[in-house]
């Protein structure tokens, strides 16, 4: 290995984000390179990956057939504009995702990233109502302890308390229903828990409160993922399909994280048999190779578009990099390599095995709760008396050190490992975490 990758340069320009600054910069944590499972140090140790990245390296890392692709598109088209104008892979693309959407999610929108998706979401549902004459639609309704990316609009509609305290009134119109979490009930729960499922007529409360006539659109992700892995209860998602239906109000499911095979499923929506009228997309849709994200509509909402003269713009909304060409045949070639490998229902095959290894560590010290479903996993620690998320912190620079990347929010460790993952590499990551957790941190 060089020495330049050895001796990083100076690391004082980099804000980082979502990172305690002070305490890296002191010991960097560094990746010079990474192929399958693992991840490579820069000083030379492999580290075994346990989040796919942030959530979104499904097919594993620096996979042929994606790496070509792009290798190639830079050097036929770098770059065209999405603006009137447009390129073949852009529309081959959104042809390939609707055929793996649910039925009916028949049209795409391109964005860079899950927060974008989302954002997106929320103006075509403002937007939708305008158009069919319901302007008086305006009101957003979140979630507790959801998480929609870190845009106005995102953490408007979310409820993680330290996302949205510094910056202000957000966005006016929104409210929030209750999270899903019952520690009390659900303790140490193999998928969908079997209380908590009554907690979406909450939602019927919420719609009471402000009138159905003022709400546009409820937004939820199927598995909270960034608040610590909360699978929705029995019957849950559900209700809410059909509080908002019997409303006329919009579900947008926000799939960023259980999108493309994370449980068993292309997405949450069919592994859970709930159709929404939306689903923002990003994260696994290029492999996390380069920044992309979508949203699929139902063709009830772009066609509500389609009126007035054709030479007029229907939608004023779009990105620079909306179906940027690099990406759209990033994302191509990992829809090829999902299919080939059987990646989008492969959770499917591991999710028994991955429960089994994971409910194994309910003996550990310290270990309050443990939640799975698919290939996402949490294991919820007790908190050290007056100092929140230092113990799940703690068990991350541990981990680090013993060659396995997981992430924590709060005191909870999550995990999502890539979809390539094998039984033994299972063995390796939970055989890892228990000498971490038992060490009693």
């Amino acid at each position: 290995m060089s020495n330049r990758l050895n001796a990083p340069n100076d690391l004082r320009a980099f804000w980082m984000p979502f990172t305690a600054n002070r305490q890296f910069k002191k010991e960097p944590r560094l990746f010079v390179g990474a192929k399958d499972m693992y991840y490579t140090t820069h000083d030379g140790r492999q580290v075994l990956d346990g989040t796919a990245g942030l959530w979104c390296v499904n097919a594993g890392h620096c996979r042929p057939k994606i790496t070509e692709a792009i290798r190639q598109q830079a050097g036929e088209l770098d770059y065209a504009p999405a603006f009137q104008l447009g390129h073949p892979k852009a529309f081959e693309l959104a042809n390939r995702l609707v055929d793996i959407a649910p039925e009916g999610l028949d049209h795409v929108l391109y964005t860079n990233s899950g927060s974008e998706s989302v954002e997106t979401a929320l103006k075509v549902a403002l937007a939708y109502h305008r158009v069919k004459g319901n302007g008086a639609r305006f009101r957003l309704i979140g979630r507790e302890r959801g998480y929609h990316g870190v845009n106005f609009g995102g953490i408007s509609v979310g409820g993680i308390v330290t996302n949205r305290k510094m910056f202000g009134t957000l966005l006016t119109g929104v409210d929030h229903m209750p999270h899903t979490h019952q520690p009390g009930k659900n303790n140490f729960t193999r998928g969908e828990p079997e209380h908590g499922g009554d907690i979406a007529t909450e939602l019927e409360r919420i719609v009471t409160l402000h009138d159905a006539s003022t709400v546009a659109a409820v937004i939820v992700e199927p598995v909270a993922g960034s608040t610590g892995v909360l699978i929705p209860p029995k019957g849950y998602l559900q209700k809410l399909r059909e509080i908002c239906t019997k409303h006329g109000i919009l579900l947008i499911f926000d799939e960023v994280i259980t999108g493309f095979g994370r449980l068993g499923a292309p997405f949450a929506a069919q592994y859970y048999d709930v159709k929404p009228d939306m689903i923002t997309a990003a994260k696994g849709l290029t492999n996390g190779v380069i920044p992309m994200g979508a949203v699929f509509v139902t063709s009830e909402i772009h066609d509500a578009f389609m009126n007035g003269p054709e030479h007029m713009i229907e939608f004023f909304h779009g990105y620079t990099y909306s179906g940027n060409p690099i990406a759209s045949a990033a994302a191509l070639a990992t829809l090829d390599t999902y299919k080939e490998e059987g990646l989008l229902t492969r959770a499917a095959e591991l999710s028994d095995y991955w429960a089994d290894a994971l409910h194994s560590l309910k003996d550990c010290p310290n270990v309050i709760d443990i939640r799975n479903t698919g290939l996402i996993g949490a294991i919820e620690l007790d908190p050290i008396a007056g100092e929140p998320t230092k113990r799940a912190f703690t068990a991350f620079l541990k981990a680090y050190e013993s060659g396995l990347l997981i992430r924590t929010t709060g005191d909870i460790i999550a995990l999502s490992p890539p979809l390539i993952i094998e039984k033994h590499h299972i063995d390796e990551l939970f055989g890892k975490l228990r000498t971490i957790l038992q060490n009693n941190i």
